[in-house]
């Protein structure tokens, strides 16, 4: 088992890697439970999966669970569910000295970990996360938020938690397209900022799709220390070092919505995509060569995953898809900003990008295949 702290200003928690972590949730959580009963929130899928697990585990320590349970995917991240949980928190008499426990993947993480943030200005939450996703990404660093009719993610808070336990023996019963979406933020980190790590995706991706024990630990690992690092520095985004961690998102978030946050496209899938597009438009911009954009697209092949967005059948033009970027949270006083790339390994914030030249580009991405 690895332990990665992640270090705040004058604050810090825990992130737990490695197998059977909700076996040992009572004792591992035990400075946040203070109650004979805590709340916790599963959607339908992750309750089933685990949810007996961690009844088990907390109740070897004389704690019991009441279970709040939500439909699987996107759906949940609404205003509708979130002042049900609220009110259901409510009616528990949950206080601000409390933890609420997020069982499941990255949508339950955001649920929780937002209506944690709002209720009574702030109680504490403990993150359980159950997807190769949520592992190595939304669990760590504090970001929690809604979706709404305007776009994804534009309604939330920073609220950091008190642990993170990710279990990876939770993986074994993630379906395989969910594990290629979670690995496509594996490889991210090496983008982004470790071109050794990179490497090692290039050499080992079949080995974490396949569940292979080590490999899952270190991939795991290695990307929890990458973002730990970067929130240190940069907890709410202030700096732009944060902003990095948004490779392949703004192009990924656009064709979330072209394809209406559904399950034609998870998130993980997108930002592959947008990992993808973001290193050909480096090269379109002369920043890296053709052939580190390339092998960007082969480590996205290798996982599986797509690689072309002409893929998705999407009846639009690249303007509609540049058209969806306006509602970036990155947008400031009426520009955007991208993550873009010097090299594999070195992302940086390009502040000089036209956007009828992205629109232009996304079309030239739409026709090839």
């Amino acid at each position: 088992m690895a332990v990665i702290r992640v270090e705040l200003a004058g604050r810090g928690y825990d992130v737990h890697v490695g197998e059977g972590l909700v076996e040992e949730a009572g004792t591992l959580a035990a400075d946040f439970i203070r109650k004979p009963s805590i709340a916790a929130v599963a959607d339908r899928n992750s309750h089933a999966a685990h949810g007996q697990r961690l009844d088990a585990a907390l109740a070897k320590t004389g704690t019991s669970v009441e279970w709040f349970i939500t439909d699987p995917g996107e759906g949940a991240k609404s205003w509708a569910v979130l002042e049900r949980l609220v009110d259901w928190l409510l009616e528990r008499g949950i206080e601000r000295g409390d933890h609420v426990f997020a069982l499941g993947g990255g949508v339950i993480g955001d649920l929780t970990g937002f209506a944690a943030a709002v209720l009574k200005r702030g109680c504490g939450f403990v993150q359980v996360p159950t997807t190769l996703l949520a592992q190595v990404d939304s669990s760590v660093g504090g970001k929690t938020a809604i979706n709404t009719r305007a776009g994804k993610n534009l309604v939330g808070a920073f609220h950091q938690p008190a642990l993170v336990l990710a279990d990876t023996a939770t993986l074994a019963t993630l379906p395989p397209r969910e594990m290629g979406a979670g690995y496509a933020e594996v490889i991210k980190y090496g983008v982004l900022g470790d071109a050794e790590f990179f490497a090692w995706c290039e050499e080992n991706g079949a080995e974490v799709i396949a569940r292979d024990p080590a490999a899952l630990e270190y991939a795991v690992t290695k990307s929890v220390e990458a973002k730990a690092r970067i929130v240190a520095e940069d907890e709410r985004e202030t700096t732009g070092k944060r902003a990095l961690l948004n490779l392949g998102h703004t192009f990924g978030h656009a064709l979330e919505a072209e394809t209406g946050f559904s399950d034609r496209l998870l998130h993980g899938e997108a930002v592959a995509l947008g990992m993808v597009l973001a290193a050909r438009y480096s090269a379109r911009r002369d920043y890296i060569p053709l052939e580190e954009a390339a092998r960007v697209t082969a480590v996205i092949d290798g996982a599986g995953l797509r690689s072309e967005i002409a893929s998705l059948g999407l009846d639009c033009t690249g303007e509609k898809l540049a058209s969806h970027m306006l509602h970036d949270k990155k947008m400031d006083a009426g520009t955007l900003p991208f993550i873009l790339l010097r090299a594999i390994g070195e992302a940086f914030l390009d502040k000089s990008v036209e956007m009828a030249d992205v629109a232009a580009f996304l079309e030239e991405q739409l026709r090839v295949h």
